[in-house]
Order: structure tokens, then C-alpha cells, then sequence
């Protein structure tokens, strides 16, 4: 495995790959979450690219920048062990070397909702980011996961609406034994913490049995599970269409996406399941999560 720090490395180990190539975008503290991106996309192609950059882009003024978690060594060597052919681990002044760009990508308005209404400017860090390591690792294919399921929507609009020759394959969301969706912010918890964390996960859960009972029903069931739980300070609960993400009214039968945000001590999660809501319904399959 070959790690790359500048532009020239990369080019030179990118150019000798030969066959199909995927990425798996990282900000590094790698987990089994992103083990599974990688796994993933070996099942794919022939050879793995992750890119290991924590952004500063999509980072307002007070968010965790400075504090979140850098474990570069233990990274690279969960990369090699999980078959990864390169990995593209520059410096800011490597991805933006004219420093903050003055040209960005423009999430729209559907970057301005949930959690862009929460982190204003964040999906244009995201997507500028991940525009600008398409083009530098230009890859067949890209792995992103679920549990970042607005980010998911956004890269695949991006890439359709730009017409990037990637194709954007979504991953599920991999959790604890406990349900807990794995994050590299999880690292933040205290154990009081995560046991109150679990909580967004059972809310999901909650309205997922009700799926086939419509909207209403979904979201009292994933409402009564969160109040329950007063140290969760809850951002949002909602219910929405997948690719709109405008909450689905009761008539409403189909695809959707049930997502919540909260803030658990000082640390912010967020998850995400998506559902097929009406006769039959219940949790649907990543793969047609769109």
C-alpha cells in the first residue's frame, strides 16, 4: 500500500493503478464504519483509494475541528489491512493551496435544511471538498454511507447534476451491537453519555414498527421514545422524502427517510433510517436509498 502526501505522489501512485478504481472519503479517526466502505469497494473494483483529510471547509467557527480525533498511525494500518491500494493523506495547503478557495460548490437549497439549517455553509465545505478529490483521485466509483444520509443525497445530486463520471454507491450504516451508530465523534462519549445516546438509535427503531400505520403514527412512536430521554437535546425529529427531504404529509405512502439529530452532553449525532411507510412497510435496503 502506498501512502501519498502531495499532489505529485498521488498522481504518480494513481497513475500506476491499473483496471477500476474506487474512493472512500475519510476525515481519518477511522472506525469499523469505514472499514466497511473499504470492504465494500473492494467487492467492486480492483483497487481502493481513501482519502484521509479533515476539512476545514465544512467546520464553522466554536465546531470541534481543533479537538477531533487524529489517529493517523492506526488509520493507515486499518487501510492496509482492509486491502486498500492507496491512501491520499494531504495537508490543507496540499488541497487548497491558494488557501480558502474563493469559487465553492453551491449545496442549494437542499442544503439549507436539517443539518444545513443547523450548520450553515457545511455541505458547500463538503462538496467542494469532495469535488476537488474526484477530480485529483478520479475514481470509477465513490463509497459513501448512510449514516450521513443528507451528505449521501447532496454527492449523488452533485455528481448527476455536474456530470461527474462516477458512480456514487451508498453503504449502510454500520452500528454497535447496541444499535448505536458508529461515529468518529462516539469518541467524545463519556459511558453515562452513550448509554443516553442510544436513545436515537431506539427512536428509529420505534417508528420503524409502525411504518405500515403512516406518518403519524411513525413519528409519535420515535417522539415518546426521545422524551423519555430529557438529557438528549433534541435538534430535530422528522420524517421526510428521501431526495426532497420535505416532511412526507399522513396520506403519504412510499419511500422515506427518518432521521434525528441531538446533542448528548456536549457532543452532536445524528442518525437515520430509512423506510418504506404504508402496507408492508419497514426498513429498506440501503441500496434503494435514493
Amino acid at each position: 500500500m502506498t501512502v501519498a502526501h502531495t499532489r505529485d505522489e498521488l498522481h504518480q501512485a494513481r497513475a500506476a493503478l491499473s483496471g477500476t478504481v474506487g474512493v472512500t472519503m475519510t476525515m481519518g479517526a477511522l472506525h469499523a464504519g469505514h472499514a466497511e466502505l473499504i470492504k465494500r469497494a473492494r467487492e467492486d473494483v480492483d483497487h481502493v483509494i481513501v482519502t484521509i483529510f479533515l476539512n476545514p471547509l465544512q467546520f464553522a467557527p466554536g465546531e470541534d475541528l481543533s479537538r477531533y480525533p487524529r489517529t493517523f498511525d492506526d488509520d493507515v494500518a486499518l487501510c492496509e489491512e482492509y486491502g486498500a491500494a492507496l491512501v491520499f493523506a494531504p495537508t490543507p495547503d496540499v488541497v487548497y493551496p491558494d488557501g480558502e478557495p474563493g469559487i465553492r460548490v453551491s449545496a442549494g437549497e437542499l442544503g439549507s435544511v436539517l443539518e444545513g439549517a443547523s450548520r450553515p455553509g457545511h455541505f458547500d465545505g463538503v462538496l467542494t471538498v469532495v469535488a476537488k478529490l474526484m477530480h485529483l483521485t478520479r475514481p470509477d466509483a465513490a463509497y459513501f454511507g448512510q449514516k450521513d444520509a443528507q451528505q449521501l443525497l447532496l454527492i449523488r445530486r452533485m455528481v448527476r447534476d455536474l456530470d461527474f463520471p462516477t458512480r456514487i454507491v451508498p453503504v449502510a450504516t454500520v452500528r454497535e451491537p447496541d444499535g448505536l451508530a458508529l461515529s468518529s465523534r462516539n469518541t467524545y462519549l463519556s459511558q453515562s453519555d452513550r448509554e443516553v445516546a442510544l436513545s436515537l438509535s431506539r427512536a428509529l427503531n420505534a417508528g420503524a414498527e409502525m411504518a405500515e400505520a403512516g406518518p403519524a403514527a411513525i413519528r409519535r412512536a420515535a417522539r415518546d421514545v426521545l422524551v423519555r430521554e430529557p438529557l438528549v437535546l433534541v435538534d430535530y425529529l422528522v420524517l421526510v422524502h428521501p431526495t426532497t427531504l420535505q416532511e412526507v404529509p399522513e396520506w403519504y405512502r412510499g419511500p422515506a427517510l427518518l432521521a434525528v439529530a441531538g446533542k448528548v452532553g456536549t457532543t452532536r449525532l445524528i442518525d437515520n433510517l430509512p423506510l418504506v411507510v404504508g402496507p408492508g412497510g419497514g426498513p429498506r435496503p440501503v441500496a434503494d436509498a435514493e
